[in-house]
């Protein structure tokens, strides 16, 4: 499932391609297989009244979350799940597999949502928070999550610490990727209970948080297996990470073998030398 820094690099992608312009028509392609909508909460008759005509003004990111922001007022909301993809092509480009919404932009190019597992969508929403984004944590990139945020989000916590960071009302954006990288650049087990972590501990893992996600940002997300930018290029993240789905590999550090456990249905990936 796309991360922070995945739908991140999609937002800095989009700004500098699709700021300014306008939406001239919406295609929702006929559905095959066994139908499943791709707009929530809003019909298409209503969804393309709603932003046709309208203009582009900002990208804006929340979480997992990706808003395009109109100069109505309005945002059209996207949740990419696991298998979306938001592409930005030529009008006469090649069509795309598994097409399940475009919207036709005036100068002549196509912003293409498509989804192999059908599980994202679109909103047409008022507010960014409303419906999808209530009850989201602190972006763990702003100012406003400092390392006391954190000893807040794990106090008295008796859920495996990482448990808590894909946990997104405590904070938002975090996925397995990041989440075990995390763990393991502040040398935590990740099946610590979060309430166990020490002060001086809870620091290094805030400063872990940050770098890991950066450092995805910077590398363009993760392409283990669906994410694709907005030019259906791969990320570079995959090559870089420590323990993610390195298992029986050796540690980069220390040479022991990367182990994997379940925590919460998740496949989780740690050094059994370097995490305590």
């Amino acid at each position: 499932m796309p991360e922070l820094p995945e739908v991140e690099t999609i937002r800095r992608d989009l700004e500098r391609r699709i700021v300014g312009r306008g939406i001239t028509a919406v295609r929702i392609p006929p559905d095959t297989g066994k139908p499943v909508p791709v707009l929530k909460g809003v019909d298409e008759a209503t969804f393309r009244e709603g932003v046709v005509g309208a203009r582009i003004v900002a990208l804006e990111r929340r979480g997992k979350y990706l808003a395009v922001r109109l100069d109505t007022g309005a945002f059209i909301v996207v949740h990419l799940r696991m298998t979306g993809a938001l592409l930005h092509r030529a009008s006469d480009s090649q069509p795309d597999r598994f097409l399940r919404a475009i919207l036709v932009l005036d100068d002549g190019t196509e912003l293409r949502f498509t989804d192999v597992r059908k599980f994202g969508g679109l909103w047409l929403l008022d507010d960014i928070a409303e419906a999808v984004a209530t009850g989201l944590g602190p972006e763990p990139l702003s100012e406003g999550f400092t390392v006391a945020v954190l000893a807040q989000a794990l106090k008295g916590r008796k859920t495996p610490v990482k448990s808590v960071l894909l946990d997104q009302s405590r904070i938002a954006g975090i996925g397995n990727i990041y989440a075990d990288e995390a763990c393991f650049a502040a040398g935590i087990d990740p099946r610590r209970l979060g309430g166990t972590i020490t002060k001086p501990r809870v620091a290094r893992l805030h400063k872990a948080i940050q770098d890991v996600l950066l450092f995805g940002v910077e590398s363009r997300g993760a392409s283990f297996r669906d994410y694709h930018d907005v030019e259906g290029e791969s990320g570079n993240m995959q090559m870089h990470v420590k323990v993610f789905r390195r298992t029986g590999k050796p540690c980069y550090e220390c040479g022991s073998i990367i182990q994997r456990v379940k925590l919460g249905g998740r496949s989780t990936h740690y050094c059994p030398k370097c995490q305590r």
